[in-house]
């Protein structure tokens, strides 16, 4: 182990390692005729910078990208522990070294492809890496096996936790399942195919050891053996592409991107709205002035001392021309500064239509969960995953499946959504259910609520930390739309807005609360002209001046 030297940001890559390595790659791929896609990543600098704890290994590193960290080369002792523990396991003849052997003659190529950043090291020295971790993943999560009585306890170290429940147990199920600590699942594949002389018996292993991994890890409760066993091992990646494909569900529906101005839909880099989708705009939109001005009107035209005429030409002046002059225009931002969520300028759309830039928008348009029982809304609990989540117009009641969380669960949660930003060509599912959640969830109150109801099993030291967990959520990469998660979105916001006292809220805030600041400069003005009137005509006479008899 004392050979392996770590690498630093100045060394200088090998020229002629790296052109071997681009000649081998291209003669076999030419001769394979097949090009094996990259499926282990780089968290996106965006989400990692959201909360660099979580996707960052604390205790060990699995696969190459966080290999030579100081603070994790520790456990190459336990690693190296472990596969001579793996090698006594072996059939007679087969000695470990010949693993290594095989799999750099004949696999070191493909777990190169898997890594979509190119990887500064020789063959030899990433074989013998990838099957001392694989032999140490297999090690620790051979307690699933013994939980499932597959396995004996004694044929554990003792270091390990058969319980699950230290700490340390937890810090290493965070840390295997991080994104950028992957290391391809062949190879745990072909370590218990040498072990059992079978293929076949060493997959019936692996799915053991996964299903139970996937279920301490799985938010979702009630994922059900069927998902866990209708996933194929050959289809799956690694550790976390696993976990992903058991509780995702294959959607066929075709990619449909939303617009951040999408009635409230959009996703994305959002902030909280609770007033559903027609989002009360500020009254420096000259179309808002018109519309209060329509408002006065149909009132004082009931009036028939108004001169309904003088009203006719004020509402159809050319609001839209005069809000954009300059003096009226930098009068407008002024009194109405922009506000996030509110429409964006000419100056942020390309000629083709398409927005400039993230858009300003940053969580779903919906209702909070304490808002929407305050409205009549019902939750209830369900049995499956993220196809169970569903509104129902006729008894307003909302369909969530039932959710864990624990101190495991926000770094699933987020390498999650960071490995399916990587993979996924068409809609972002479970980015578009954790901004759901993100959405409906808003404070203690609304985790409180989802408690009561058998939704939210909270593990967490209160409903304070659990509802932090889900704000915390708010970055995506990519705005993406989900039609059964979008349509229940609709669902609710048309129930909730058709209620008579949102819309009143509304009216007010639209019409009242927006408008006082013009109105206090309108009524400001009226008042400074009474009073010049009045000191005009207190030093001359204004009936005598305007020739008004004042006799009758």
């Amino acid at each position: 182990m004392s050979s392996f030297q770590p690498l630093t940001a100045s060394s200088k890559p090998d020229e002629t390692r790296w052109i071997i390595h681009i000649k081998e790659s291209f003669i076999q791929e030419l001769e394979e005729d097949t090009v094996t896609p990259a499926t282990i990543f780089n968290v996106p600098k965006l989400l990692m910078a959201s909360d660099p704890l979580s996707y960052t290994p604390q205790q060990v590193a699995i696969g190459p990208y966080h290999y030579w960290r100081p603070e994790l080369y520790e456990m190459e002792k336990y690693k190296l522990d472990a596969a001579k523990r793996y090698s006594k396991l072996l059939p007679e003849g087969l000695k470990f070294q010949d693993l290594v052997d095989k799999l750099m003659k004949k696999r070191v190529p493909r777990i190169r492809a898997s890594y979509d950043k190119y990887l500064n090291i020789n063959d030899e020295t990433l074989a013998w890496m990838v099957i001392m971790d694989a032999c140490f993943l297999l090690e620790f999560l051979c307690v699933y096996a013994v939980k499932q009585g597959v396995v004996e306890p004694d044929r554990l170290p003792s270091r390990i936790d058969v319980s699950g429940r230290k700490s340390t147990h937890n810090v290493m199920l965070r840390d295997i399942v991080m994104l950028e600590n992957q290391i391809p699942l062949f190879v745990l594949r072909k370590l218990l195919k040498w072990e059992f002389s079978s293929k076949e018996l060493g997959d019936e292993r692996l799915r053991t050891i996964l299903s139970g991994l996937c279920k301490d890890l799985s938010p979702f409760v009630n994922i059900g053996e069927e998902n866990m066993t209708k996933v194929p091992l050959d289809g799956c990646e690694h550790l976390l592409d696993f976990l992903y494909k058991v509780m995702v569900p294959d959607m066929d529906a075709p990619c449909q991107e939303s617009s951040p101005d999408l009635e409230g839909l959009s996703s994305g880099n959002i902030t909280y709205e609770d007033d559903g989708d027609d989002k009360a705009k500020s009254l420096g939109d000259s179309t808002n002035l018109k519309r209060l001005i329509q408002e006065i009107w149909k009132i004082l035209s009931k009036i028939k001392s108004v001169p309904t005429d003088v009203l006719n030409v004020i509402v159809n002046l050319p609001w839209d021309v005069i809000g954009n002059l300059p003096g009226v225009k930098n009068l407008k931002q002024r009194l109405f500064p922009a506000t996030p969520g509110s429409k964006k300028s000419d100056d942020d759309v390309d000629d083709d239509g398409s927005n400039k830039g993230p858009p300003l928008l940053e969580e779903i348009s919906i209702p909070s969960v304490y808002k929407l029982v305050k409205s009549g809304v019902q939750f209830s609990p369900t049995d499956s995953g993220i196809l169970s989540i569903a509104f129902d117009s006729k008894t307003t009641t909302l369909y969530l499946p039932v959710i864990n969380l624990d101190v495991n669960s926000q770094v699933v949660l987020r390498n999650m959504v960071a490995y399916e930003s990587c993979i996924a060509r068409g809609p972002l599912v479970f980015t578009r259910y954790t901004e759901l959640m993100n959405g409906i969830i808003d404070s203690e109150k609304d985790t409180n609520v989802l408690t009561e109801k058998g939704i939210l099993l909270n593990h967490l030291k209160n409903d304070e930390e659990a509802a932090n967990l889900w704000n915390g959520m708010s970055k995506s990469i990519r705005l993406t739309k989900v039609p059964l998660i979008d349509k229940t979105i609709g669902d609710v916001n048309k129930y909730y807005n058709g209620k008579w006292k949102v819309k009143a809220g509304k009216f007010m805030k639209s019409y009242i609360y927006a408008s006082w600041k013009i109105l206090t400069v309108l009524a400001t003005i009226l008042l400074l002209g009474l009073l010049t009137l009045q000191s005009f005509c207190s030093v001359y006479s204004c009936p005598r001046l305007f020739n008004i008899n004042t006799t009758s």
